[in-house]
C-alpha cells in the first residue's frame, strides 16, 4: 500500500473565520495539489461493481472495470485539470441517440402545487419581466427564493432523474446532527467495503484514525465516497444509513425520492429530483455545521504518518463545485455552496445556493443535454442571474413545501393560493432533524427559534459570512 506524498501547506482544516480571508483571495489561486492516499487493494477487491457500464464521479469518468484507486499522481493531475475525454456514456445518454426519444412523464407529483406536475418550463411572468435564459439544456431545472419558498420558475420539477453526488445533501441533512465534529473513529477495512468502482474519494485510510469534521471535509469538498461509507459504518452501516435517509426524505416531502446508496453511486432505482433536491439544500442550510462544509473552498486533509517522522501529514483538497472556488469558470457572486456531483446516468448534476442584496436563491440544474465543459455550472449562473432579475416581476408557479405530514396537505393549483397554504405554519417535529428549525437574519445576524410559529413569507434563511462578504465584492 502506497503513501501519498504531502505536497502541500500543513495546517488545520479551514474554519469559519479562515473561511473569511478565503473570500477576499482570489478564486482559484489554491495551488497546492490534492495527492490523496487511496484505499488498499484488499477494499478496491471488494468495491462494488456497477451493470456492466461506466460510471464518473465529480468530472471524472472510469470505465467500470478499472480499479477504483488510481495511481496519487494521476488523480491529483483529474483534480487540477480540465474536463477529460468523456469515456463511453449509454447509449441512452448520448446526444442524438436514445435520450431523444426520452421524455419527461405526462403526469408527476404535484407536490409544491400543480404546475410542478406538468412537464415543460412553467413561469407566470409579469409585464416587464426578463425572459429565461435560451441557453438552458438540462433535462430538469428549477429556481427558488430560499427564504420564502417561492419557485419562481422549473422545468420538469418532479422528473424522477438519477441524482449522483448531490444526494449526499440528504446524507448530510440526515447524519449531521448525529454525531459531533470532534468524535473520532479508526477506519477498519470493512467500513470501506461496498464502494462502487470509480467512486471519488478523499482518500481515507484503514486502520488510520479520522475526525468526525475530518470526514465531512472529506464528503463536502472531494465528494469522497470512502468518507460517507466510514460515516455510514459509525451510524450502524450502509442499510440502516439508507432507510433513515429514506425516512428523512418522506418527512421533507421529497416524494420523488428513492434511496439506494448513501453516496449517490449509480445504482438502478435510485432516483430524485430538482425539486426534492432543492428541499434536501434548504432543509441542509438550516444546520451551521452544513452551512460551514458547504461553502468551504480549500481545506487540509489527514494523511499519513511518515516513516521517520512523529507528525502525520496532510494534503490540500478543493471544493469540487466549480461556481464556489472559480475553477474552469468564473466564480459565481455571493455562491454560497452547495453540492455538484456527476456520473454516467444521471450526468452532470447541481443544487447551489446564492445572495445578492437581501434576495437568496436556489437553483438545481440536472443532466444538461449540451455536453460544453462545464455545462451544468453555465446553466446555473444563467438562472441565477435571472432569478435575480426576475424577483418580484413572476408569480409564483409552485412552492417549497414544509416538513411533516401537513406540509404535503397543500392545495394542487399551484401559485398564490397554493404558496400561502404550504408556508402557513412549521412542524415542531424535525423527524430526526436535530431539533426545532433555526433561522438567522441574514441583515442582523439575530438567532430565531421557530416553534409552533408562523413560517413567514419572507422569512430568512441563515448563509454563511462568506457568502454575505461576496456578495459585497
Amino acid at each position: 500500500m502506497g503513501t501519498a506524498p504531502d505536497t502541500s501547506t500543513r495546517g488545520s482544516a479551514v474554519n469559519t473565520s479562515a473561511l473569511l480571508s478565503l473570500s477576499s483571495a482570489t478564486p482559484g489561486t489554491f495551488t497546492s495539489v490534492p495527492t490523496p492516499s487511496f484505499t488498499s487493494t484488499h477494499v478496491r477487491d471488494r468495491t462494488r461493481k456497477s451493470t456492466g457500464k461506466s460510471t464518473r464521479e465529480s468530472g471524472r469518468r472510469t470505465p467500470a472495470r478499472r480499479a477504483a484507486a488510481p495511481l496519487a499522481a494521476t488523480a491529483a493531475a483529474l483534480l487540477l485539470c480540465g474536463p477529460l475525454a468523456a469515456a463511453p456514456a449509454h447509449a441512452a445518454d448520448q446526444p442524438g441517440g436514445a435520450t431523444d426519444a426520452v421524455k419527461p412523464p405526462a403526469h408527476m407529483s404535484t407536490v409544491g402545487g400543480k404546475r410542478l406536475g406538468r412537464p415543460g418550463t412553467q413561469v407566470d411572468p409579469k409585464a416587464g419581466a426578463p425572459a429565461l435564459p435560451k441557453e438552458l439544456s438540462g433535462k430538469s431545472w428549477l429556481v427558488a427564493d430560499a427564504e420564502s419558498g417561492d419557485v419562481l420558475a422549473s422545468h420538469n420539477a418532479h422528473w424522477r432523474l438519477p441524482p449522483a453526488s448531490t444526494l449526499k445533501m440528504l446524507f448530510a441533512d440526515t447524519l449531521l446532527p448525529k454525531m459531533p465534529k470532534t468524535k473520532t473513529h479508526k477506519v477498519q477495512l470493512s467500513d470501506l467495503e461496498g464502494m462502487g468502482e470509480g467512486s471519488s474519494l478523499v482518500g481515507v485510510k484503514e486502520n488510520y484514525t479520522y475526525s468526525v469534521h475530518d470526514l465531512w471535509l472529506g464528503v463536502f469538498l472531494r465528494s469522497g465516497n470512502d468518507a460517507v461509507h466510514v460515516l455510514s459504518a459509525m451510524n450502524g452501516g450502509v442499510p440502516a444509513t439508507v432507510r433513515e435517509m429514506q425516512s428523512h426524505a418522506k418527512h421533507l416531502n421529497a416524494r420523488d425520492t428513492h434511496v439506494v446508496t448513501p453516496d449517490g453511486y449509480d445504482e438502478e432505482g435510485q432516483v430524485s429530483s430538482a425539486y426534492d433536491l432543492t428541499l434536501f439544500a434548504r432543509s441542509g442550510l438550516q444546520k451551521a455545521d452544513f452551512r460551514e462544509y458547504c461553502s468551504t473552498a480549500t481545506a487540509q486533509f489527514p494523511g499519513t504518518f511518515e516513516k521517520g517522522k512523529k507528525k502525520r501529514s496532510s494534503f490540500g483538497i478543493q471544493n469540487t463545485n466549480r461556481l464556489l472556488t472559480g475553477f474552469g469558470v468564473e466564480p459565481y457572486k455571493g455562491i454560497a455552496g452547495v453540492k455538484n456531483g456527476n456520473t454516467t446516468n444521471a450526468g452532470a448534476t447541481f443544487t447551489g445556493v446564492a445572495q445578492r442584496g437581501n434576495r437568496v436563491l436556489l437553483v438545481t440544474v440536472m443532466n444538461p443535454q449540451e455536453k460544453e465543459a462545464n455545462e451544468v455550472y453555465k446553466e446555473t449562473a444563467r438562472l441565477f442571474d435571472w432569478g435575480f432579475k426576475a424577483a418580484g416581476s413572476v408569480n409564483p408557479v409552485g412552492t417549497l413545501v414544509r416538513p411533516g405530514a401537513a406540509g404535503a396537505s397543500h392545495p394542487s393549483d399551484g401559485g398564490e393560493n397554493g404558496h400561502k397554504h404550504a408556508q402557513a405554519s412549521v412542524s415542531t417535529d424535525d423527524g430526526g432533524s436535530g431539533g426545532a428549525w433555526t433561522a438567522v437574519g441574514i441583515a442582523g445576524g439575530s438567532l430565531a427559534l421557530l416553534g409552533a410559529v408562523a413560517f413567514g413569507v419572507r422569512r430568512r434563511w441563515p448563509l454563511p459570512e462568506l457568502a454575505r462578504r461576496r456578495s459585497r465584492d
